[in-house]
């Protein structure tokens, strides 16, 4: 917790700092705030599984800041007219998501009843993870004409980099999790851990924007993030023995936002 209140402190000064420098440089800004329903894909669970990718299944919350080239807020009028002015923006954000896991799909079938089935039922898992970062936000339509018109639509596309805290955490109902009684013996030898770390990740994102009012704006977008990491879930078996778990971890987010435009 005292690590996230020193990342929101962080994230803030930075968004005073930008905003210091708006007059020097002619952009203005936005703030909002994001929420929604995250899917976490690792190695808990079989792979392209319908239960699994609706079971493991957490939520994500976060502070966004714009940069918005197109209008300058010193001076309540409009920057020179750019096609990069009019149709990108520079996105900031402070995030978090968790997400309880464990295994779904036919291995763990009421049906199957050998020792590894039980042992993958007994299986529990979670990861919180904290992500800071930045995404350039590419707007096909004009920017100046949806500020200008109330009820209008703004769809986008994104990419970005962020760089992630996470904390996973594993345990079994069965018994320790260095215990092959509890555990089947793909993930034992260290291929399991309950220590954090840091990764960087790559995000892109679709979405829309609607003009709510002169100065706010409602946003939904689904985005993808993936970890240059297969230890952001707690497991990580070797992908030589193991390959249907080489894959990184990855998790999809329905986004849900609502902007306001600073003055």
């Amino acid at each position: 917790m005292q690590k996230f209140i020193k990342i929101i402190f962080t994230f803030i000064l930075l968004i005073g700092m930008c905003k210091s420098t708006q007059a020097q440089f002619g952009f203005s800004h936005e703030l909002g705030v994001i929420a929604g329903p995250v899917a976490f894909q690792s190695d808990y669970g079989e792979r392209h599984d319908f239960s699994t990718n609706s079971g493991n299944t957490g939520y994500g919350i976060g502070i966004i800041h714009y940069l918005n080239f197109s209008y300058k807020a010193e001076c309540n009028c409009y920057t020179p007219e750019t096609y990069f002015n009019d149709h990108f923006k520079l996105r900031s954000e402070l995030s978090y998501n968790k997400t309880n896991l464990k295994h779904y799909g036919q291995w763990v079938d009421p049906s199957k009843t050998s020792l590894i089935a039980n042992q993958l039922r007994g299986m529990r898992g979670s990861t919180a993870v904290t992500n800071i970062g930045m995404q350039l936000e590419f707007y096909p339509l004009s920017i100046r004409d949806f500020t200008a018109t109330l009820g209008s639509f703004a769809p986008f596309v994104s990419l970005g980099g962020q760089f992630s805290f996470y904390d996973p955490e594993a345990y079994s109902t069965l018994g320790p999790i260095t215990s092959p009684l509890a555990i089947p013996d793909k993930y034992l030898g260290g291929a399991i851990t309950n220590q954090g770390g840091t990764v960087w990740s790559i995000v892109s994102s679709i979405g829309s924007r609607y003009k709510l009012t002169e100065l706010s704006d409602l946003m939904i977008d689904l985005r993808v993030q993936y970890y240059f990491s297969n230890w952001v879930d707690g497991l990580n078996p070797d992908p030589k023995r193991y390959p249907e778990n080489k894959a990184n971890d990855w998790n999809v987010w329905l986004n849900f936002g609502y902007i306001y435009y600073l003055n």
